[in-house]
């Protein structure tokens, strides 16, 4: 970014994180025990063999990650909340123990005058619901919005933003689909109905909090990318016209245009979810923001073996491309294609192996090319109202386990450190530069 370029005086500047990854405190307080609990708890599961227990023990050290936060010049901060923690099972009496640290939490953002952004749901299923079939058990989208209501009962009139879920593809396809995340399933036929069931989830809640009249903007938050043919060939092209439609249509049809994609139902076939009549009606509901997370771009070759991406920019410590401008194509493409609300980047960063005190150049080169392609997308007409850094912390990288570093904060996880990294110092002067 260069002095000259400017976002809008009203633009939101965030950073976001999720609670299985920095809240440790497993079973402190009443919590239950999620997905994740169990998923950590097998050999083979996590590369490193580590777990979510203690984590960054931001559930302890909240306070003094709400001054870093703070000390970052952002104006919100995303964040999601444990089922498990404010309902153990997922069903039944709530914990007032598991609430009362979110309502700190949120004090201790108000003191700071730091908005809240909240998920319901990043990956985390209480093992309660889990045990009696998850997200492939059509009740689970009820037992969601009871869930969603709660929340905004709660909070809906304290937070900015409440989004139902966060990024349900990965909850689908790698919790259901090749079992690299939990509840490590692999059978495409679930995952292909556990997706609907997700869907519905959203619709229920959405009405389950309008209901409730809260001041809180009601949305979802969905990774997304654009699929390129590596080459001119059909079968490329082909791949990449189907790639785009299982993942990006897959979940943004259903909201935006009442129905699934054609191309991706025709492929699926037999794997195709069983749908209820009124379904549609339910997901396709008014929503007051998007959440889009931006990492790379679907690289589709049909050779075999398959052509590498080109990797100009290089690529990032999980060996996903670098690709700037895959931002651009993505927004312009959902804006030409969806009759779209606002949009927040509600995730965009690098995992990078860096460590407290050396420079970490790669991730302000990152950081800084995505902004600029974000710009580009908002001067063709974009409506992109906020940026939110992934992430804070360093943290628990999923099936990565601590080996992956996206913070502009290292952390120590021995000691619990903190550190601020080079771009933590240039992500808030950029901050300041915008106003």
């Amino acid at each position: 970014m260069t002095q000259s370029t400017h976002f809008p005086a009203d633009f939101t500047w965030g950073v976001a994180t999720s609670a299985f990854q920095i809240e440790g405190a497993w079973a402190t307080d009443g919590k239950g025990p999620s997905i994740w609990d169990t998923f950590c708890s097998k050999p083979g599961n996590i590369k490193d063999a580590s777990d979510g227990t203690v984590a960054c023990d931001h559930y302890h050290r909240y306070r003094e990650d709400v001054g870093l936060i703070a000390s970052l010049g952002v104006d919100a901060y995303r964040f999601s909340i444990a089922w498990a923690r404010v309902q153990p099972t997922g069903k039944g009496a709530w914990n007032e123990a598991g609430f009362a640290f979110y309502d700190r939490l949120l004090s201790e953002l108000e003191a700071k005058n730091i908005k809240a952004h909240v998920t319901l749901y990043h990956w985390d299923l209480p093992q309660g619901l889990q045990d009696d079939g998850g997200w492939l058990n059509r009740d689970t989208a009820h037992r969601f919005a009871d869930y969603a209501a709660e929340v905004a009962r709660r909070f809906g009139n304290r937070v900015a933003t409440i989004a139902t879920h966060n990024e349900p593809w990965c909850t689908a396809n790698l919790g259901y689909g090749n079992a690299q995340f939990a509840p490590g399933v692999a059978n495409a036929k679930q995952a292909i109905q556990v997706s609907h069931h997700l869907l519905l989830s959203h619709g229920l809640a959405m009405s389950a909090m309008r209901a409730a009249k809260v001041s809180a903007a009601l949305g979802i938050v969905l990774n997304q990318w654009t699929a390129d043919p590596a080459t001119d060939s059909q079968a490329d092209r082909d791949m990449a016209e189907l790639e785009y439609a299982r993942s990006v249509q897959w979940f943004m049809d259903p909201i935006f245009k009442g129905r699934y994609p054609e191309l991706a139902l025709r492929a699926h076939g037999a794997d195709a979810p069983v749908v209820h009549d009124s379904d549609m009606g339910i997901i396709c509901q008014r929503i007051d923001f998007l959440g889009c997370n931006y990492y790379f771009r679907s690289w589709c070759s049909a050779a075999n073996p398959p052509l590498p991406a080109p990797g100009k920019h290089g690529f990032t410590d999980m060996g996903w491309e670098i690709y700037p401008q895959g931002l651009t194509e993505l927004l312009l493409k959902l804006n030409a294609e969806y009759d779209l609300p606002p949009i927040y980047i509600t995730e965009n960063g690098m995992a990078n192996p860096d460590e407290a005190g050396a420079p970490d150049h790669a991730r302000i080169a990152f950081v800084r090319s995505h902004l600029e392609a974000l710009q580009s997308a908002m001067q063709a007409g974009v409506n992109v109202q906020g940026y939110f850094l992934w992430s804070l912390l360093d943290n628990f990288e999923w099936n990565s386990g601590y080996a992956k570093r996206f913070g502009i904060i290292h952390v120590d996880y021995a000691t619990q450190q903190r550190t601020p990294k080079e771009s933590a110092h240039w992500y808030r002067e950029l901050i300041t530069s915008q106003r």
